[in-house]
């Protein structure tokens, strides 16, 4: 009987696991505060994007009282913009971090060397926001017995009487937004820092949230409280607390994924 061959050692070889990071409770306060800090430091580079996240709100706003119809289409085009306008800030946050100036330019353009791994994240994103929607839009039609105006239908959230519609709408929501902030959290600042694809990168932000739920629930619900607080003085806030968010963002990457072994010499 003749010897199998075997295969060299590189090739039974598993890639090495990308390593998640212990992260203590108060980890979120931090990584806010460090966020402020890279804003204060790059105030004109984060007051560019804040603006940015003020002006969607406001067309958020103007299409919700002229069009209400397609204030969910446009809603989910901005949820998936957020993410990539962030790429600036974790641009900047990364050369404040190698003691270097931010470039505007620079920061504009982040998304240009992880053309290919972002555009298949970012589909990924957009597939699972229509889906949201869809399944928005079936809850209204079953609830109301068919399909109301969209304004009068967002207006009856407040209604006691459609307890059931609430219910339901609130608990697909959190569905679907648990899910992308599962896959997301860390996602888009590893595909920038990293040569890595965008599966492994939404696993490994999956394995984050499963791993230390505690922590990353108390994050999750920061940030949206933090922008519901911002959109109170007819999104003012969206200018301040959009880039501070994006930076403490990028500090929440690099506080729990352990950073790449340097290869041997």
């Amino acid at each position: 009987m003749s010897a199998q061959p075997t295969l060299p050692q590189a090739a039974v070889t598993d890639a090495p696991r990308i390593e998640i990071n212990t992260l203590p409770w108060s980890a979120p306060l931090q990584w806010l505060w460090l966020g402020w800090r890279d804003f204060s430091r790059a105030p004109a580079i984060g007051l560019f994007y804040g603006s940015c996240f003020m002006a969607m709100g406001w067309a958020l706003l103007r299409v919700f009282e002229r069009a209400p119809a397609y204030t969910l289409a446009l809603s989910a085009g901005f949820l998936l913009m957020g993410p990539f306008l962030c790429l600036g800030l974790y641009h900047a946050s990364r050369s404040l971090e190698r003691g270097e100036r931010p470039d505007f330019g620079q920061s504009l353009l982040a998304w240009d060397t992880r053309t290919g791994t972002l555009a298949i994240f970012g589909f990924v994103l957009l597939v699972l926001e229509m889906l949201w929607g869809r399944a928005s839009l079936i809850i209204f039609a079953v609830s109301f017995d068919g399909m109301p105006d969209f304004k009068g239908s967002l207006l009856a959230l407040l209604d006691p009487e459609n307890l059931n519609f609430i219910v339901a709408y609130v608990a697909v929501g959190a569905v679907f937004a648990g899910l992308i902030f599962a896959i997301s959290v860390v996602s888009m600042p590893m595909i920038l820092d990293r040569q890595t694809d965008a599966i492994t990168a939404g696993l490994t932000s999956l394995r984050l949230v499963l791993g230390q739920p505690g922590v990353m629930l108390l994050w999750g619900g920061l940030l949206p409280g933090l922008v519901v607080l911002a959109l109170l003085p007819g999104f003012l806030g969206l200018l301040i607390v959009g880039p501070v968010t994006g930076h403490a963002t990028w500090h929440a990457y690099r506080a729990a994924v352990a950073a790449e072994p340097i290869a041997p010499v």
